[in-house]
């Protein structure tokens, strides 16, 4: 599967970017992109893609495809998926399900409100699939939200009422299906102000959304509320809610497990702690990035210019 979040960063960070567009206006954004070209940003193909899957625990499969991955438990009480990605694939996420022995799609839970999760609610809803969200990814699908991906940006339009979630929670809420309890937590603002860890009690699993971003950095939605310092605190306490045997799904990339997590939690903490002192001393986001707090994690995360600035802009205006 392609690293999405790598080749956004990559092509936009070869376009000649003014310095003022970074250093004196953190809170400026690009002019929208529409999800056409977004997706040729991606190098993604809504028509061509091919959804993978892969059996992670009984009865408990990831789905690959584009957008996020989508965790899918399949049996007598029918089938709940994590995550939706776009309309357009549908029918081939419908057939992949049906080959795992799954029927129609009871509930469809989303990790956050971004538009390569969530965009299938336009389909699932009216089709009569019970949609479950975090209350306030429920309210932001409400309305229209501007993405700010530094290079890039895109304008995502209010869901219809049919696409808004059945089903809301504060904190936390469980389903007890397949014969398995699936819980649901929010542990405040992270990648945005409404993402949910999705717990598979039986099958030792979660589902983290693009809070763990397993294919490059991860992307802080800070002008949509997210923060650093949310994204560290909300992984630790699912750290504190799993064990070392674990699989751990992200929003992004492939499945992996508690060690990887821990070790991207120990990145997060820093790069905000030394992007923190920079701020405290006074440094331009400029600044910031000419001194390279990420060096020794680019082998690994790929291209920092996308998460520097969202870590800068997250600190910056909650310091």
């Amino acid at each position: 599967m392609k690293n999405s979040y790598l080749v956004l960063v990559l092509l936009f960070a070869s376009l000649s970017v003014p310095k003022a567009a970074i250093a004196h206006d953190i809170a400026a954004s690009p002019e929208p992109m529409t999800l056409e070209e977004l997706t040729k940003a991606f190098n993604w193909s809504l028509d061509d893609v091919e959804i993978t899957t892969q059996e992670v625990a009984d009865n408990l499969y990831v789905l690959f495809g584009v957008g996020g991955n989508i965790a899918v438990s399949v049996g007598g009480d029918g089938v709940l998926i994590v995550d939706d990605q776009f309309p357009q694939l549908m029918p081939k996420i419908k057939k992949a399900i049906a080959g795992i022995g799954g029927k129609e799609i009871n509930f469809a839970v989303t990790t956050h409100w971004h538009f390569d999760h969530a965009e299938g609610n336009l389909t699932l809803g009216p089709e009569g699939t019970w949609l479950v969200a975090q209350e306030n990814s429920r309210e932001m699908m409400k309305q229209d939200r501007l993405i700010n991906l530094v290079l890039a940006a895109y304008e995502q339009k209010a869901y219809p009422e049919s696409a808004w979630p059945d089903m809301t929670f504060k904190d936390r809420m469980s389903f007890h299906l397949n014969g398995q309890q699936i819980d649901l937590m929010h542990f405040g603002p992270a990648h945005t102000t409404g993402d949910a860890a999705i717990f598979f009690k039986g099958s030792n699993a979660v589902h983290m959304g693009d809070v763990f971003n397993n294919s490059g950095y991860p992307f802080i939605d800070a002008g949509n509320g997210g923060q650093i310092n949310g994204m560290i605190s909300f992984c630790q306490q699912v750290l504190e809610e799993i064990n070392a045997d674990t699989i751990v799904i992200p929003g992004h990339g492939e499945v992996t497990d508690y060690p990887t997590m821990q070790a991207y939690v120990s990145m997060l903490s820093t790069v905000r702690d030394r992007v923190k002192k920079m701020i405290d001393e006074g440094a331009t986001l400029d600044e910031v990035i000419a001194a390279k707090p990420t060096a020794e994690f680019d082998e690994n995360y790929g291209n920092s210019r996308m998460f520097i600035d969202r870590v800068y802009h997250s600190l910056a205006h909650t310091h």
